[in-house]
Protein backbone atom coordinates (compact mmCIF):
# COMPACT_ATOMS: atom_id res chain seq x y z
CA UNK A 1 0.00 0.00 0.00
CA UNK A 2 1.28 3.48 -0.90
CA UNK A 3 2.60 5.32 2.15
CA UNK A 4 0.19 8.22 1.65
CA UNK A 5 -2.81 5.94 1.46
CA UNK A 6 -1.59 3.99 4.47
CA UNK A 7 -1.55 7.19 6.54
CA UNK A 8 -5.06 8.06 5.33
CA UNK A 9 -6.26 4.54 6.11
CA UNK A 10 -4.83 4.64 9.65
CA UNK A 11 -6.26 8.10 10.42
CA UNK A 12 -9.65 7.19 8.92
CA UNK A 13 -9.76 3.93 10.88
CA UNK A 14 -8.94 5.73 14.12
CA UNK A 15 -11.57 8.44 13.48
CA UNK A 16 -14.24 5.89 12.54
CA UNK A 17 -13.35 3.64 15.50
CA UNK A 18 -13.56 6.59 17.90
CA UNK A 19 -16.87 7.73 16.40
CA UNK A 20 -18.37 4.23 16.52
CA UNK A 21 -17.09 3.69 20.07
CA UNK A 22 -18.72 6.91 21.28
CA UNK A 23 -21.91 6.01 19.39
CA UNK A 24 -22.03 2.54 20.98
CA UNK A 25 -21.35 3.94 24.46
CA UNK A 26 -24.12 6.48 23.95
CA UNK A 27 -26.42 3.73 22.62
CA UNK A 28 -25.80 1.43 25.58
CA UNK A 29 -26.26 4.32 28.00
CA UNK A 30 -29.51 5.39 26.30
CA UNK A 31 -30.73 1.79 26.19
CA UNK A 32 -30.11 1.27 29.90
CA UNK A 33 -31.65 4.65 30.74
CA UNK A 34 -34.73 3.85 28.66
CA UNK A 35 -35.17 0.47 30.36
CA UNK A 36 -34.70 1.94 33.82
CA UNK A 37 -37.10 4.77 33.00
CA UNK A 38 -39.65 2.26 31.76
CA UNK A 39 -39.26 0.01 34.78
CA UNK A 40 -39.03 2.60 37.55
CA UNK A 41 -41.19 5.43 36.24
CA UNK A 42 -43.29 4.82 33.13
CA UNK A 43 -44.84 1.50 34.16
CA UNK A 44 -45.68 2.41 37.79
CA UNK A 45 -47.00 5.81 36.79
CA UNK A 46 -49.04 4.39 33.93
CA UNK A 47 -50.64 1.66 35.99
CA UNK A 48 -51.71 4.28 38.53
CA UNK A 49 -53.19 6.41 35.75
CA UNK A 50 -54.98 3.42 34.26
CA UNK A 51 -56.28 2.36 37.66
CA UNK A 52 -57.60 5.87 38.24
CA UNK A 53 -59.37 5.89 34.89
CA UNK A 54 -60.85 2.45 35.54
CA UNK A 55 -62.14 3.65 38.87
CA UNK A 56 -63.71 6.67 37.19
CA UNK A 57 -65.43 4.45 34.66
CA UNK A 58 -66.78 2.22 37.41
CA UNK A 59 -67.66 4.88 40.00
CA UNK A 60 -70.47 6.51 38.02
CA UNK A 61 -72.30 3.24 37.27
CA UNK A 62 -71.65 2.23 40.89
CA UNK A 63 -73.23 5.45 42.15
CA UNK A 64 -76.27 4.86 39.95
CA UNK A 65 -76.64 1.31 41.30
CA UNK A 66 -76.20 2.58 44.88
CA UNK A 67 -78.82 5.28 44.33
CA UNK A 68 -81.28 2.71 43.01
CA UNK A 69 -80.71 0.39 45.98
CA UNK A 70 -81.66 3.20 48.36
CA UNK A 71 -84.56 4.52 46.28
CA UNK A 72 -87.75 4.39 48.41
CA UNK A 73 -89.75 3.76 45.26
CA UNK A 74 -87.96 0.43 44.69
CA UNK A 75 -88.24 -0.52 48.34
CA UNK A 76 -91.97 0.25 48.41
CA UNK A 77 -92.58 -1.45 45.07
CA UNK A 78 -90.84 -4.66 46.18
CA UNK A 79 -92.71 -4.58 49.47
CA UNK A 80 -96.23 -3.80 48.20
CA UNK A 81 -96.59 -3.45 44.40
CA UNK A 82 -94.57 -6.18 42.72
CA UNK A 83 -97.56 -7.26 40.73
CA UNK A 84 -97.43 -3.96 38.82
CA UNK A 85 -94.74 -4.99 36.26
CA UNK A 86 -95.37 -2.00 33.97
CA UNK A 87 -94.54 0.43 36.75
CA UNK A 88 -91.11 -1.11 37.48
CA UNK A 89 -90.44 -1.50 33.75
CA UNK A 90 -90.92 2.23 33.18
CA UNK A 91 -88.68 3.03 36.13
CA UNK A 92 -85.82 0.82 34.91
CA UNK A 93 -86.24 2.12 31.36
CA UNK A 94 -86.01 5.74 32.54
CA UNK A 95 -82.81 5.03 34.52
CA UNK A 96 -81.23 3.16 31.60
CA UNK A 97 -82.00 5.95 29.11
CA UNK A 98 -81.05 8.77 31.44
CA UNK A 99 -77.56 7.40 32.24
CA UNK A 100 -76.97 5.55 28.97
CA UNK A 101 -76.38 2.19 30.63
CA UNK A 102 -76.35 -1.05 28.64
CA UNK A 103 -78.82 -2.59 31.06
CA UNK A 104 -80.50 -1.81 34.37
CA UNK A 105 -81.97 -4.68 36.40
CA UNK A 106 -83.90 -5.60 39.55
CA UNK A 107 -84.13 -9.01 41.22
CA UNK A 108 -86.83 -9.73 43.80
CA UNK A 109 -86.01 -11.86 46.82
CA UNK A 110 -89.70 -12.70 47.38
CA UNK A 111 -90.66 -13.85 43.87
CA UNK A 112 -87.12 -14.38 42.45
CA UNK A 113 -88.32 -12.46 39.40
CA UNK A 114 -85.61 -10.70 37.35
CA UNK A 115 -86.73 -7.42 35.75
CA UNK A 116 -85.09 -5.17 33.16
CA UNK A 117 -86.25 -2.22 31.06
CA UNK A 118 -87.89 -4.84 28.83
CA UNK A 119 -90.04 -6.13 31.65
CA UNK A 120 -89.91 -9.52 33.39
CA UNK A 121 -86.91 -11.31 31.92
CA UNK A 122 -86.82 -14.57 33.89
CA UNK A 123 -87.33 -16.19 37.25
CA UNK A 124 -84.13 -16.99 39.16
CA UNK A 125 -83.55 -20.61 40.21
CA UNK A 126 -80.62 -22.08 42.15
CA UNK A 127 -79.97 -24.78 39.54
CA UNK A 128 -79.56 -22.28 36.67
CA UNK A 129 -75.84 -21.45 36.16
CA UNK A 130 -76.78 -17.98 34.90
CA UNK A 131 -78.47 -17.26 38.22
CA UNK A 132 -75.59 -18.45 40.38
CA UNK A 133 -74.40 -14.89 40.91
CA UNK A 134 -77.55 -13.91 42.82
CA UNK A 135 -77.38 -16.73 45.35
CA UNK A 136 -73.66 -16.20 45.90
CA UNK A 137 -74.18 -12.46 46.32
CA UNK A 138 -77.06 -13.07 48.73
CA UNK A 139 -74.81 -15.29 50.85
CA UNK A 140 -72.04 -12.73 51.23
CA UNK A 141 -71.96 -10.03 53.89
CA UNK A 142 -71.04 -7.46 51.24
CA UNK A 143 -73.69 -4.90 50.31
CA UNK A 144 -72.35 -4.52 46.77
CA UNK A 145 -70.08 -6.24 44.30
CA UNK A 146 -68.80 -6.09 40.73
CA UNK A 147 -68.81 -9.28 38.72
CA UNK A 148 -68.29 -10.14 35.09
CA UNK A 149 -70.67 -12.73 33.76
CA UNK A 150 -72.80 -13.90 30.84
CA UNK A 151 -76.55 -13.41 30.54
CA UNK A 152 -77.87 -15.16 27.48
CA UNK A 153 -81.09 -13.15 27.66
CA UNK A 154 -79.18 -9.89 27.13
CA UNK A 155 -76.08 -10.50 25.00
CA UNK A 156 -73.69 -13.14 23.71
CA UNK A 157 -70.70 -11.30 25.14
CA UNK A 158 -69.62 -10.87 28.73
CA UNK A 159 -71.21 -8.11 30.80
CA UNK A 160 -69.78 -6.31 33.78
CA UNK A 161 -72.52 -6.12 36.42
CA UNK A 162 -72.45 -3.76 39.40
CA UNK A 163 -74.77 -5.29 42.00
CA UNK A 164 -76.22 -3.66 45.14
CA UNK A 165 -78.45 -5.24 47.79
CA UNK A 166 -81.82 -3.65 48.58
CA UNK A 167 -82.61 -3.68 52.30
CA UNK A 168 -85.92 -2.97 54.03
CA UNK A 169 -86.31 -0.99 57.23
CA UNK A 170 -85.36 -4.09 59.21
CA UNK A 171 -82.13 -4.40 57.19
CA UNK A 172 -83.27 -7.61 55.58
CA UNK A 173 -82.45 -8.21 51.91
CA UNK A 174 -85.54 -7.87 49.78
CA UNK A 175 -83.80 -7.83 46.42
CA UNK A 176 -80.83 -6.74 44.32
CA UNK A 177 -80.49 -4.01 41.75
CA UNK A 178 -77.75 -2.57 39.60
CA UNK A 179 -76.45 -1.80 36.14
CA UNK A 180 -74.62 -3.76 33.47
CA UNK A 181 -71.86 -2.56 31.13
CA UNK A 182 -70.87 -4.34 27.96
CA UNK A 183 -67.27 -5.50 27.97
CA UNK A 184 -66.95 -3.80 24.56
CA UNK A 185 -67.14 -0.58 26.57
CA UNK A 186 -64.21 -1.84 28.59
CA UNK A 187 -62.53 -3.00 25.35
CA UNK A 188 -62.54 0.55 24.02
CA UNK A 189 -61.05 1.70 27.27
CA UNK A 190 -58.23 -0.89 26.99
CA UNK A 191 -57.64 0.05 23.36
CA UNK A 192 -57.33 3.67 24.39
CA UNK A 193 -54.75 2.68 27.03
CA UNK A 194 -52.69 0.76 24.46
CA UNK A 195 -52.74 3.59 21.95
CA UNK A 196 -51.97 6.25 24.53
CA UNK A 197 -49.34 4.46 26.59
CA UNK A 198 -48.16 1.72 24.19
CA UNK A 199 -48.88 -0.92 26.84
CA UNK A 200 -50.99 -4.06 26.68
CA UNK A 201 -53.60 -3.90 29.46
CA UNK A 202 -55.76 -6.81 30.62
CA UNK A 203 -57.39 -8.35 33.71
CA UNK A 204 -56.84 -11.79 35.19
CA UNK A 205 -58.36 -13.73 38.06
CA UNK A 206 -56.52 -15.72 40.70
CA UNK A 207 -56.15 -18.81 38.48
CA UNK A 208 -54.37 -16.83 35.77
CA UNK A 209 -57.39 -16.83 33.47
CA UNK A 210 -57.65 -13.65 31.42
CA UNK A 211 -61.10 -12.20 32.08
CA UNK A 212 -60.97 -8.94 30.15
CA UNK A 213 -58.57 -8.10 27.33
CA UNK A 214 -58.63 -5.95 24.25
CA UNK A 215 -59.90 -7.94 21.29
CA UNK A 216 -57.48 -8.39 18.41
CA UNK A 217 -54.36 -8.45 20.60
CA UNK A 218 -52.08 -11.41 21.27
CA UNK A 219 -53.09 -11.60 24.91
CA UNK A 220 -53.31 -15.28 25.97
CA UNK A 221 -56.57 -16.67 27.33
CA UNK A 222 -54.74 -17.96 30.36
CA UNK A 223 -51.28 -17.08 31.69
CA UNK A 224 -50.71 -20.77 32.34
CA UNK A 225 -50.46 -21.24 28.56
CA UNK A 226 -47.07 -19.49 28.65
CA UNK A 227 -44.49 -21.44 30.70
CA UNK A 228 -42.54 -18.38 31.87
CA UNK A 229 -45.73 -16.62 33.02
CA UNK A 230 -47.04 -19.80 34.60
CA UNK A 231 -43.89 -19.93 36.73
CA UNK A 232 -44.32 -16.27 37.66
CA UNK A 233 -48.07 -16.55 38.39
CA UNK A 234 -47.69 -16.58 42.22
CA UNK A 235 -45.82 -13.27 42.00
CA UNK A 236 -48.29 -11.86 39.48
CA UNK A 237 -51.39 -12.56 41.57
CA UNK A 238 -49.80 -11.39 44.80
CA UNK A 239 -51.30 -8.15 46.06
CA UNK A 240 -47.93 -6.44 46.46
CA UNK A 241 -47.02 -4.02 43.70
CA UNK A 242 -43.86 -4.88 41.76
CA UNK A 243 -42.46 -4.82 38.23
CA UNK A 244 -41.66 -8.27 36.86
CA UNK A 245 -39.09 -8.83 34.11
CA UNK A 246 -39.29 -11.85 31.80
CA UNK A 247 -38.45 -13.02 28.28
CA UNK A 248 -40.87 -14.52 25.79
CA UNK A 249 -40.16 -15.57 22.18
CA UNK A 250 -36.65 -14.09 22.49
CA UNK A 251 -38.05 -10.69 23.44
CA UNK A 252 -37.86 -8.91 26.78
CA UNK A 253 -41.01 -7.81 28.60
CA UNK A 254 -41.82 -5.83 31.72
CA UNK A 255 -45.03 -6.53 33.61
CA UNK A 256 -46.63 -4.43 36.30
CA UNK A 257 -49.77 -5.48 38.18
CA UNK A 258 -52.27 -4.10 40.65
CA UNK A 259 -55.07 -5.79 42.53
CA UNK A 260 -58.50 -4.17 42.04
CA UNK A 261 -60.70 -5.14 44.99
CA UNK A 262 -63.87 -3.72 43.35
CA UNK A 263 -63.53 -6.35 40.61
CA UNK A 264 -61.57 -8.95 42.54
CA UNK A 265 -59.27 -9.01 39.55
CA UNK A 266 -55.65 -8.19 38.90
CA UNK A 267 -54.91 -5.37 36.50
CA UNK A 268 -51.94 -6.29 34.29
CA UNK A 269 -49.95 -3.68 32.35
CA UNK A 270 -47.44 -5.34 30.03
CA UNK A 271 -44.71 -3.59 28.04
CA UNK A 272 -42.60 -5.08 25.28
CA UNK A 273 -39.18 -3.50 25.85
CA UNK A 274 -38.51 -3.43 22.09
CA UNK A 275 -41.41 -1.00 21.56
CA UNK A 276 -39.66 1.55 23.77
CA UNK A 277 -36.04 0.87 22.74
CA UNK A 278 -36.68 0.84 18.98
CA UNK A 279 -36.20 4.63 18.71
CA UNK A 280 -32.87 4.23 20.52
CA UNK A 281 -31.83 1.47 18.08
CA UNK A 282 -32.95 3.56 15.11
CA UNK A 283 -30.90 6.45 16.48
CA UNK A 284 -27.91 4.08 16.66
CA UNK A 285 -28.26 3.19 12.97
CA UNK A 286 -28.66 6.85 12.02
CA UNK A 287 -25.58 7.77 14.07
CA UNK A 288 -23.57 4.97 12.43
CA UNK A 289 -24.61 6.21 8.97
CA UNK A 290 -23.71 9.78 9.96
CA UNK A 291 -20.40 8.58 11.40
CA UNK A 292 -19.67 6.68 8.22
CA UNK A 293 -20.52 9.71 6.09
CA UNK A 294 -18.37 12.02 8.26
CA UNK A 295 -15.53 9.47 8.19
CA UNK A 296 -15.67 9.25 4.39
CA UNK A 297 -15.72 13.04 4.23
CA UNK A 298 -12.75 13.29 6.61
CA UNK A 299 -10.99 10.56 4.61
CA UNK A 300 -11.53 12.52 1.40
CA UNK A 301 -10.31 15.78 2.98
CA UNK A 302 -7.25 14.08 4.50
CA UNK A 303 -6.51 12.37 1.19
CA UNK A 304 -6.63 15.69 -0.65
CA UNK A 305 -4.48 17.32 2.01
CA UNK A 306 -1.95 14.48 2.08
CA UNK A 307 -1.75 14.45 -1.70
CA UNK A 308 -1.18 18.20 -1.65
CA UNK A 309 1.55 17.84 0.98
CA UNK A 310 3.02 14.89 -0.89
CA UNK A 311 3.16 16.86 -4.14
CA UNK A 312 4.73 19.76 -2.27
CA UNK A 313 7.32 17.50 -0.65
CA UNK A 314 8.03 15.81 -3.97
CA UNK A 315 8.44 19.22 -5.55
CA UNK A 316 10.80 20.29 -2.75
CA UNK A 317 12.70 17.02 -3.12
CA UNK A 318 13.53 17.63 -6.79
CA UNK A 319 13.45 21.44 -7.06
CA UNK A 320 15.45 24.27 -5.61
CA UNK A 321 13.22 26.31 -3.30
CA UNK A 322 14.75 29.69 -4.19
CA UNK A 323 14.95 29.47 -7.99
CA UNK A 324 12.34 26.84 -8.79
CA UNK A 325 14.87 24.95 -10.94
CA UNK A 326 15.67 21.29 -10.47
CA UNK A 327 18.03 20.70 -7.58
CA UNK A 328 21.32 18.81 -7.41
CA UNK A 329 19.61 15.58 -6.43
CA UNK A 330 17.28 15.75 -9.41
CA UNK A 331 20.25 16.42 -11.68
CA UNK A 332 22.11 13.34 -10.39
CA UNK A 333 19.02 11.16 -11.01
CA UNK A 334 18.66 12.43 -14.56
CA UNK A 335 22.39 12.03 -15.29
CA UNK A 336 22.26 8.47 -13.94
CA UNK A 337 19.52 7.68 -16.48
CA UNK A 338 21.65 9.11 -19.28
CA UNK A 339 24.62 6.99 -18.20
CA UNK A 340 22.46 3.83 -18.15
CA UNK A 341 21.15 4.51 -21.67
CA UNK A 342 24.47 5.62 -23.19
CA UNK A 343 25.35 2.10 -24.40
CA UNK A 344 21.89 1.51 -25.90
CA UNK A 345 21.72 4.65 -28.01
CA UNK A 346 24.46 6.13 -30.12
CA UNK A 347 23.75 9.72 -29.11
CA UNK A 348 25.81 12.57 -27.70
CA UNK A 349 25.09 14.20 -24.33
CA UNK A 350 26.75 17.25 -22.87
CA UNK A 351 26.76 19.24 -19.65
CA UNK A 352 27.48 22.89 -18.87
CA UNK A 353 28.70 24.08 -15.47
CA UNK A 354 27.91 27.76 -14.78
CA UNK A 355 29.16 30.11 -12.08
CA UNK A 356 28.22 33.78 -11.52
CA UNK A 357 31.29 36.00 -11.66
CA UNK A 358 32.03 38.00 -8.51
CA UNK A 359 28.78 36.94 -6.87
CA UNK A 360 30.31 37.27 -3.40
CA UNK A 361 30.85 40.98 -4.05
CA UNK A 362 27.17 41.40 -5.00
CA UNK A 363 26.09 39.67 -1.77
CA UNK A 364 28.49 41.64 0.39
CA UNK A 365 27.77 45.05 -1.16
CA UNK A 366 24.05 44.80 -1.93
CA UNK A 367 22.88 42.26 0.66
CA UNK A 368 21.68 38.68 0.47
CA UNK A 369 18.19 39.64 -0.63
CA UNK A 370 19.69 41.25 -3.77
CA UNK A 371 21.83 38.16 -4.24
CA UNK A 372 18.70 35.98 -4.05
CA UNK A 373 16.90 38.12 -6.64
CA UNK A 374 19.97 37.89 -8.90
CA UNK A 375 19.94 34.10 -8.62
CA UNK A 376 16.21 33.95 -9.36
CA UNK A 377 16.48 36.11 -12.48
CA UNK A 378 19.52 34.22 -13.73
CA UNK A 379 17.66 30.94 -13.28
CA UNK A 380 14.79 32.35 -15.33
CA UNK A 381 17.16 33.41 -18.14
CA UNK A 382 18.79 29.96 -18.21
CA UNK A 383 15.45 28.15 -18.22
CA UNK A 384 13.92 30.34 -20.95
CA UNK A 385 16.93 29.97 -23.26
CA UNK A 386 17.24 26.19 -23.18
CA UNK A 387 15.10 23.46 -24.67
CA UNK A 388 12.31 21.75 -22.74
CA UNK A 389 14.21 18.50 -23.09
CA UNK A 390 17.24 19.99 -21.34
CA UNK A 391 17.58 19.93 -17.57
CA UNK A 392 18.63 23.17 -15.88
CA UNK A 393 19.51 22.71 -12.20
CA UNK A 394 20.99 24.71 -9.37
CA UNK A 395 24.19 22.99 -8.29
CA UNK A 396 24.62 25.01 -5.14
CA UNK A 397 25.31 28.62 -4.12
CA UNK A 398 25.83 30.63 -7.29
CA UNK A 399 26.60 27.55 -9.42
CA UNK A 400 24.22 26.02 -11.98
CA UNK A 401 24.45 23.01 -14.27
CA UNK A 402 22.67 22.15 -17.51
CA UNK A 403 22.25 18.62 -18.86
CA UNK A 404 21.88 18.67 -22.67
CA UNK A 405 20.42 15.59 -24.32
CA UNK A 406 21.36 14.66 -27.92
CA UNK A 407 23.87 17.51 -28.01
CA UNK A 408 27.49 17.23 -29.15
CA UNK A 409 30.41 19.37 -28.01
CA UNK A 410 30.01 21.97 -30.76
CA UNK A 411 26.30 22.43 -30.11
CA UNK A 412 26.89 22.60 -26.38
CA UNK A 413 29.54 25.31 -26.87
CA UNK A 414 27.13 27.32 -28.99
CA UNK A 415 24.43 27.06 -26.34
CA UNK A 416 26.91 28.07 -23.63
CA UNK A 417 27.97 31.18 -25.54
CA UNK A 418 24.32 32.07 -26.19
CA UNK A 419 23.59 31.87 -22.50
CA UNK A 420 26.70 33.89 -21.62
CA UNK A 421 25.64 36.69 -23.97
CA UNK A 422 22.02 36.65 -22.76
CA UNK A 423 23.19 37.12 -19.18
CA UNK A 424 25.76 39.80 -19.99
CA UNK A 425 23.24 41.80 -22.03
CA UNK A 426 20.33 41.53 -19.57
CA UNK A 427 19.45 45.01 -18.28
CA UNK A 428 17.19 43.69 -15.52
CA UNK A 429 20.15 41.98 -13.91
CA UNK A 430 22.03 45.30 -13.96
CA UNK A 431 19.08 47.04 -12.26
CA UNK A 432 18.93 44.43 -9.53
CA UNK A 433 22.67 44.02 -8.87
CA UNK A 434 23.55 47.67 -9.58
CA UNK A 435 26.35 46.35 -11.83
CA UNK A 436 26.86 44.19 -14.89
CA UNK A 437 26.40 40.49 -14.16
CA UNK A 438 28.41 37.89 -16.12
CA UNK A 439 28.87 34.14 -15.92
CA UNK A 440 31.68 31.68 -16.58
CA UNK A 441 30.87 28.33 -18.19
CA UNK A 442 32.63 24.96 -18.45
CA UNK A 443 31.47 22.61 -21.23
CA UNK A 444 32.10 18.92 -21.80
CA UNK A 445 30.48 15.98 -23.55
CA UNK A 446 29.86 12.41 -22.42
CA UNK A 447 32.30 9.82 -23.77
CA UNK A 448 31.85 6.02 -23.84
CA UNK A 449 34.44 5.66 -21.05
CA UNK A 450 32.80 8.21 -18.74
CA UNK A 451 31.05 7.63 -15.49
CA UNK A 452 29.35 10.27 -13.37
CA UNK A 453 32.47 11.14 -11.43
CA UNK A 454 34.78 11.58 -14.44
CA UNK A 455 32.20 13.58 -16.39
CA UNK A 456 31.48 16.02 -13.57
CA UNK A 457 35.15 16.38 -12.70
CA UNK A 458 36.00 17.29 -16.30
CA UNK A 459 33.20 19.85 -16.47
CA UNK A 460 34.23 21.30 -13.11
CA UNK A 461 37.81 21.64 -14.29
CA UNK A 462 36.62 23.47 -17.41
CA UNK A 463 34.62 25.87 -15.22
CA UNK A 464 37.61 26.41 -12.92
CA UNK A 465 39.73 27.25 -15.95
CA UNK A 466 37.13 29.75 -17.17
CA UNK A 467 37.08 31.41 -13.74
CA UNK A 468 40.89 31.54 -13.72
CA UNK A 469 40.93 33.32 -17.03
CA UNK A 470 39.14 36.60 -17.70
CA UNK A 471 35.77 35.21 -16.55
CA UNK A 472 32.67 35.84 -18.71
CA UNK A 473 33.90 33.10 -21.03
CA UNK A 474 33.27 29.51 -22.12
CA UNK A 475 35.89 26.77 -21.71
CA UNK A 476 35.54 23.41 -23.42
CA UNK A 477 37.02 20.28 -21.89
Amino acid sequence: MNFNYRIVFIITTLVFSLSISLTLVNYLTSMNTTKEQLKNNSLPLTIDNIYTEIQKNIIEPNLIASMMSHDTFLIDWLSHEETNVKKITRYLESIQNKYQMFTVFLASETTKNYYTSQGLLETLTPDNPDNKWYYEFKGTPELNEVNIDYNNHMSTEMIMFINHKILNTDYNMIGATGVGLKTSYVNEMLKNFRQRYNFNVYFIEQTGKVIIAESGTNTPKNLNEIPVLKALLPDIISKTEQVITYSKSKEDYLLNKKYIPELDLHLIVEARVKDFTTPVTETLYINIIISLFITVLICFIILLYVRKIHLKLNNLAIHDELTGLSNRRSFHNKLAQFLILKDRKNTNHSIIFIDIDDFKYINDSQGHHIGDKTLQLLAKILDENTRKSDLVARWGGEEFVILLGDTDTQQATQIANKLRNKVADNSDLVKIAKQKVTISLGVTSLTPEDNESTLLKRADNALYKAKSMNKNCVVLA
